[in-house]
């Protein structure tokens, strides 16, 4: 069976969701969150040593104004609320991303995290927040030093010293990958579903990674 070291997910649907119940695309994001923590759980139940949530891209920036606020007070909230029982169950957070560009409240929440959260060893959740992938490669490419070659990129990428994710979760109903962990994805298996992510659960990873496990991996091989 397939060792399974990195799952990385893209998590669309929360406003398409929300409009659904009737109840706005805030309500969306809301319940988004608390999916995000249902699944963090069930990784760490189910051994998965590093997952990776797309939050927020840097094309996200063209989104209501109101949406975005909304969506930068989820996020200052939970580290808020939540940087207890985050250090507590042993997750280790990570940002991708320039964060320059939030407020000073929000940019200190997501920095304190990632200190307070930086000898964990449960569990790595990195956050993609204000993330491109054309960006990471190039700024990657701008670092390198020496010869230009897959190695030295790699070293400059925001996944350095982490395997690539095995697995790509995409909810939604898309199948794209919208700018996402383009260079890392090169040879992940991708799941796509229909499912909006507030109703993807801890059953629905279970049998993605059934089937990962199964799956002939041949990597340019026969």
């Amino acid at each position: 069976m397939n060792k399974l070291s990195h799952i990385a997910f893209i998590m669309d649907g929360n406003g398409r969701w929300g409009d659904k119940k009737k109840k706005g695309r805030n309500f969306g994001h809301l319940k988004g969150v608390e999916t995000v923590k249902k699944i963090v759980k069930a990784s760490m139940k189910l051994n998965v040593p590093i997952v990776t949530f797309y939050v927020f891209s840097s094309e996200n920036w063209k989104r209501p104004k109101k949406e975005k606020n909304y969506l930068f007070k989820l996020i200052k909230s939970y580290f808020l609320n939540e940087i207890n029982s985050v250090i507590q169950e042993g997750i280790k957070i990570n940002i991708f991303g320039n964060i320059k560009k939030f407020s000073p409240v929000l940019r200190s929440s997501l920095k304190r995290a990632v200190k307070f959260t930086a000898n964990n060893k449960k569990i790595i959740v990195n956050l993609a927040i204000n993330y491109g992938s054309k960006d990471e490669i190039i700024k990657a490419i701008k670092k390198t030093k020496n010869k230009i070659t897959i190695k030295e990129i790699e070293k400059k990428l925001f996944t350095k010293n982490m395997p690539h994710p095995d697995i790509l979760i995409r909810t939604g109903g898309y199948q794209r990958l919208s700018n996402f962990l383009l260079w890392q994805l090169a040879y992940a298996e991708l799941f796509f579903l229909k499912k909006m992510w507030p109703d993807f659960n801890p059953r629905d990873l279970s049998r993605i990674i059934y089937k990962y496990k199964r799956i002939k991996r041949n990597y340019g091989n026969i």
